[in-house]
């Protein structure tokens, strides 16, 4: 990614960029069937971006179609894996040309920072499209140990038509990691992005056409969840959904699934993530900064969050000093200034429900912030609660809220820990490797990094336990799992002939 441009730099691309208004259907912009549309705002400034097509269940119904009519003639399923890995290094490639355009175009719709835009989110959607494009032509089938009278093949075959269904916090990150190994595997894919956040889904349509994905492999119908998201999540010819987001969404898909065809469920739900800091963790200062960035980074609209600090009594004054110092870095402002970390929360039914947890932080101990900036912006909050029953530290916020609890032990820290509905990530800082590693193996997330804050990488798998979702793993090899189904094929050797044969 190139160097960060200027406020007014970024303020002009914004003024430049052609905004995309409709569904993507069958390799082109369609409008909805009802000719219906609903606006797309900037959260930073409440200024209405543009309209975007509002679809319904007429226009699933439509891009499903169109992507079993790919799937079934194999356009696209039945390439070869090299064809396929070409295209979407192909479509990397353009998205790194486009970048920049993405970015803001992100920035301007979600409120995320122009900072995290250029700096994580574009450049890892690139780096995500990639990777699994050249996965794609270096995963082997198997041959079980089956006796010399047989042989046995285990087989993938992509599943078929896929619903996407993603969240608004990385928009184009999360888009990403599903369409990578979805495509990947050879499926057609219906996406339904977040109503708060179309454009970028849009745009990348756009450009996967440009890099060669064929007509109806991969659609975008925008919409609500309930005229868009439910009549997917029921539709009787899709054969696995894929969902991130809230929890009690989640729910609602695996009704949708049972209520139709028993269509596969991937969850990728939500988390009430510790971090926990015992009385021997080295470089204090260090340590702030991850809990700060777990804590703060994307305005805490994170699954992933490290929003319940567990601190051991004897280190928490020393730690908050230092966690008080990296937080005023943090500066809170308009998304598009490149020196901003705190951007706008997404929508202002968002801003309500974060801004509502402000009453219950001030009845507790404020170690720092606690207000509402501006409509739509909450500063970095650190409160400290008298036990791990607070609401505080059982509800996912999905703000910038950091709820510290203290304790007097490793023990009572991985109770704490693991005394929550969710399991999707934690972390554990100490300079003891013996605990550090007891202390991975008792904390029950899907993800739990040592001395730092982080969900891993590509090559990681990323998902969690509990109410924090199932059914498979995002990123690594691994994702590629969900989007295929296994298959054996079993041949039978033994000679039945007559005559035997010399």
């Amino acid at each position: 990614m190139s160097d960060l441009l200027t406020h007014e730099e970024y303020k002009a691309v914004a003024a430049s960029l052609d905004l995309p208004q409709n569904a993507w259907i069958d390799g082109a912009y369609r409008p909805a069937i009802s000719g219906k549309t609903f606006e797309t705002v900037n959260p930073a400034t409440g200024a209405v971006l543009g309209t975007v097509a509002a679809c319904g269940a007429a226009d699933v119904d439509l891009a499903v179609a169109k992507a079993r009519e790919a799937f079934e003639d194999g356009r696209w399923s039945r390439l070869h894996p090299a064809a396929r890995k070409d295209v979407l290094v192909r479509l990397a490639r353009l998205m790194e040309r486009h970048a920049r355009e993405l970015a803001v175009m992100e920035s301007l719709d979600s409120g995320k920072t122009i900072h995290d835009c250029e700096q994580v989110d574009i450049p890892e959607s690139i780096h995500v499209i990639k990777w699994h494009g050249e996965l794609i032509d270096k995963i082997y089938d198997q041959v079980s140990p089956a006796s010399n009278d047989h042989i046995a093949m285990v087989v993938r075959e992509a599943v078929g038509v896929v619903g996407l269904v993603l969240p608004w916090n990385f928009p184009l990150l999360m888009l990403a990691w599903k369409i990578g190994p979805a495509l990947a595997a050879g499926c057609s894919v219906v996406v339904k992005p977040a109503a708060e956040t179309s454009l970028t889904a849009l745009r990348l349509a756009e450009l996967a056409a440009e890099a060669g994905i064929p007509r109806g492999v991969l659609n975008v119908v925008t919409g609500s969840g309930s005229e868009v998201g439910e009549p997917l999540g029921r539709h009787p010819d899709v054969d696995m959904v894929s969902f991130t987001g809230s929890t009690i969404t989640g729910r609602r898909f695996l009704h949708y699934s049972a209520d139709s065809n028993l269509k596969e469920v991937v969850l990728e739900l939500g988390g009430k993530n510790p971090c926990i800091v015992l009385d021997d963790a080295e470089d204090l200062d260090a340590v702030a900064a991850h809990v700060v960035n777990g804590a703060f980074w994307n305005m805490g609209q994170n699954c992933s969050a490290a929003s319940r600090l567990i601190v051991q009594r004897g280190i928490k004054d020393r730690l908050i000093e230092k966690i008080r110092a990296h937080a005023r870095e943090w500066v809170v402002g308009e998304p598009l200034n490149p020196e901003v970390r705190v951007g706008a929360l997404v929508s202002k039914a968002h801003f309500g429900k974060v801004s509502g947890y402000l009453a219950t932080v001030a009845k507790e101990q404020v170690l720092m912030g606690g207000k509402v900036v501006a409509e739509g912006f909450v500063e970095p909050t650190v409160v400290e609660v008298a036990s791990n029953a607070s609401i505080l530290a059982r509800e996912e916020i999905f703000g910038p809220i950091l709820t510290v609890i203290p304790v007097n032990s490793f023990e009572e820290a991985i109770a704490v820990a693991n005394d929550t509905d969710y399991g999707l990530a934690a972390s554990i800082f100490t300079a003891n490797g013996k605990r550090a590693l007891r202390g991975a193996q008792m904390l029950r997330a899907g993800t739990v990094t040592v001395n730092s804050f982080g969900e891993g990488d590509i090559t990681t798998p990323f998902g969690g336990y509990k109410q924090s979702g199932f059914g498979g793993r995002d990123n690594s090899i691994h994702a590629h799992d969900q989007y295929t189904q296994l298959k054996t094929i079993w041949l039978d050797l033994t000679d039945t002939s007559d005559t035997a044969i010399d």
